[in-house]
């Protein structure tokens, strides 16, 4: 999901998962589990089942916290571009597969982040075209969590990584089985995601609304302007070219 600056940890969440659950469990090193594949599977038809492979490209713009952004991902390979624009001026990231790059503010030199945000990079471009529902695509590995518990409902909990990129606990509601909520542990404190406003663009259903909740701090929200499924020039996810 899009990068959120808050550091949080989750409360008021009941987790009926047994006892050996308690840890933390990875994913399987090939592909995804069958309890797992059964939970996508259902999630992928509720949402648009065989719609998600038509897909070339992604642009949304929209709104964190009140400032403007706008983002390209690409559901055929990694890629991701953010722009967000603040007071500040225009403020640029993006990963084209390999590296992550900013451009924090104009005149400001581009910077090339470490191995720790790559991989969170690449998360991030993986989650936010729901590169879950691709198989073999992405070379994504996973297994089920089992049932758990929270505010009354029931969720059916996936445990997936991309290839290179951190993992997320994926909640999909038992009900509708539509993605609900994500859970990130990969910081000092577990952050959590919830999705909704679910609309149908084009072949698929999208969340618009993405609410980040942690301890502590009030909630900040991403809320989906726009969103069209347009192929992106994959230039635009490296770092631009300055002259010598």
């Amino acid at each position: 999901m899009l990068k959120l600056a808050l550091a949080a940890a989750l409360a008021g969440v009941c987790l009926t998962a047994s006892p050996a659950l308690a840890a933390r469990r990875h994913a399987p090193a090939v592909g995804y589990s069958r309890d797992a594949e059964k939970v996508l599977a259902d999630a992928r038809t509720a949402s648009g089942g065989n719609g998600w492979y038509m897909l070339r490209g992604w642009h949304e713009t929209g709104h964190v916290a009140g400032v403007a952004y706008e983002r390209w991902l690409d559901p055929l390979r990694f890629g991701m571009r953010v722009e967000t624009h603040d007071p500040a001026g225009l403020r640029a990231e993006g990963f084209n597969g390999q590296g992550d790059w900013t451009i924090p503010t104009p005149g400001a030199a581009p910077v090339t982040a470490d191995e720790a945000a790559t991989a969170r990079a690449r998360a991030e471009a993986f989650f936010g075209v729901y590169g879950f529902f691709y198989a073999a695509r992405f070379d994504a590995h996973g297994q089920g969590l089992g049932v758990r518990q929270a505010s009354g409902k029931s969720y059916d909990v996936v445990d997936v990584k991309p290839f290179g990129g951190d993992a997320r606990e994926l909640w999909f509601d038992a009900h509708t089985h539509l993605l609900a909520r994500v859970v990130d542990h990969t910081g000092p404190k577990p952050l959590t995601v919830e999705l909704s406003d679910y609309r149908k663009v084009g072949p698929v259903r999208v969340a618009f609304r993405e609410t980040v909740i942690g301890a502590g701090a009030p909630p900040q929200v991403r809320q989906i302007d726009s969103l069209v499924f347009a192929p992106s020039d994959r230039a635009m996810f490296s770092l631009p070219r300055t002259e010598p």
